[in-house]
C-alpha cells in the first residue's frame, strides 16, 4: 500500500522516510509531497487509504468528504495541534483520525527563549548592523531579567519547561491555568488571575492550545493591562493573539518586544517562499515594519530531536491503524459516524 504524506519539508523527509521504512520494512510505500493537502490538492490524494497530514493542511468538511470519496479512511496527523480538522465531519464520513499527543517539549520552550532574548537584546538589528560594519550601540540597550516577573500562560509540559529555565534565570514566576502544576510549584511559581499576570508580568509567554476559550487570549484588554515596556511571546498558536489589538498597541510606542513564531492568518504563507510576491496580508506585513517585533515561520519544534519523535508517533498511529488498535493518540475512531 502506498502512503501519502503532504506538506513534507525538506529537513524533515530524511526523517520520516527513515522511521517508516524501519516499521514497515519495504511493506508499505510512502510518498512525500511538499504541497499542502486543500480543497484543491485533495484530488493527489484518491486511491490512498492512508493519508498522512500537516498542521498547515485544510482539512474541512469539503476535504474530508473528498478524501473519503476518494478511498481515505485513516488520517494520521504529524503534529499535537488539530484545528485544522473538522473531527466531527471526519467521524461522519467514517475517518479515523490520530494526532501526535506528546513529542519534546524542550524543543517550543528553549525556542521561546531564544525569541525572548532576542527582542530583549535587539539581536535581529545588531547582526543587521554588524553585517554593514555599523559597531554602534545606540538603540540596542536590553535589560536584565534577573529579578524580572515572567508570567506564564499555560503550564503543560511546554509551559513548564519554559518556566524551569526562567527560574535558571532567576526570575520571578507567575502561571495562568485550569489545573496548577506539581513542577512549577516545586519552582515557586505562583498562580494568579490572568488579568494579575498580564498587569505584574514584564514577559509574558504563551503555551496554552488554541481553543474557543483561548482565541484572541491577547485582546485589547489584555494589552492594556500589560507594561509599557513588557515583552510578549507567542510560539503556540497564532489565533492567541488579536493582531489588530497588538498593532494599535505596537502604534501607540507599546510593549519593548514581540517575539511571534505563529500569526493567526499564517496558512498561505508560513513554510513558503513569497520573497518575489507582492504580500497582500497587510496585518503581517504591517507588523515587519516593527524594529521590536521578530517574527519566525513557525519553527518552534522544528529540532531534528523533536521531528524525530513527530515521525516516530506517526508511524506508530498507522501502524495501530493498520492492526485495529486505538491508543491516547486517536482523536476519531473509525465508525464513529
Amino acid at each position: 500500500m502506498e502512503i501519502v504524506a503532504y506538506g513534507v519539508l525538506s529537513d524533515e523527509e530524511p526523517l520520516l522516510r527513515e522511521t517508516f521504512d524501519k516499521a514497515f520494512a519495504g511493506r508499505h510505500e510512502l510518498r512525500c509531497l511538499g504541497l499542502f493537502l486543500d480543497r484543491d490538492t485533495v484530488p493527489t490524494a484518491l486511491g490512498h487509504e492512508v493519508v498522512i497530514s500537516s498542521v498547515n493542511d485544510t482539512l474541512d468538511a469539503e476535504v474530508l468528504r473528498a478524501l473519503a470519496g476518494g478511498g481515505t479512511r485513516m488520517i494520521a496527523q504529524r503534529s499535537t495541534g488539530h484545528n485544522n480538522i473538522d473531527l466531527r465531519a471526519a467521524g461522519e464520513n467514517g475517518l479515523s483520525v490520530a494526532r501526535v499527543s506528546y513529542y519534546s517539549p524542550y524543543s517550543v520552550a528553549e525556542f521561546a527563549w531564544t525569541l525572548a532574548l532576542a527582542v530583549n537584546r535587539r539581536i535581529v538589528r545588531a547582526v543587521q548592523r554588524t553585517r554593514e560594519f555599523d559597531f554602534r550601540l545606540d538603540g540596542l540597550m536590553g535589560r536584565d531579567l534577573r529579578g524580572r516577573t515572567a508570567g506564564v500562560v499555560g503550564t503543560g509540559k511546554i509551559g513548564t519547561a519554559f518556566a524551569r529555565i526562567a527560574h535558571g534565570f532567576g526570575m520571578r514566576l507567575l502561571a495562568w491555568d485550569i489545573a496548577e502544576s506539581p513542577d512549577c510549584l516545586a519552582l515557586g511559581v505562583e498562580y494568579v488571575p490572568r488579568e494579575r499576570l498580564f498587569a505584574e508580568a514584564d514577559l509574558v509567554s504563551l503555551h496554552v492550545p488554541l481553543l474557543p476559550d483561548t482565541h484572541h487570549l491577547v485582546d485589547t484588554k489584555a494589552l492594556a493591562l500589560m507594561k509599557d515596556d513588557a515583552i510578549l511571546i507567542n510560539s503556540s498558536r497564532g489565533g492567541l493573539v488579536d493582531t489588530d489589538a497588538l498593532l494599535e498597541a505596537l502604534r501607540a510606542g507599546r510593549l519593548s518586544g514581540v517575539g511571534l513564531d505563529v500569526y493567526e492568518e499564517e496558512a498561505g504563507v508560513f513554510f513558503l517562499d513569497k520573497s518575489l510576491e507582492v504580500m497582500t496580508d497587510e496585518r503581517l506585513a504591517r507588523l515587519m515594519t516593527f524594529s521590536n517585533v521578530l517574527v519566525t515561520s513557525h519553527q518552534a519544534y522544528f529540532t531534528r530531536d523533536a521531528v524525530g519523535q513527530i515521525a516516530e508517533t506517526t508511524v506508530t498511529n498507522i501502524a495501530d491503524y493498520l492492526a485495529g488498535r486505538t491508543s491516547d493518540n486517536t482523536l476519531v475512531r473509525p465508525g464513529t459516524a
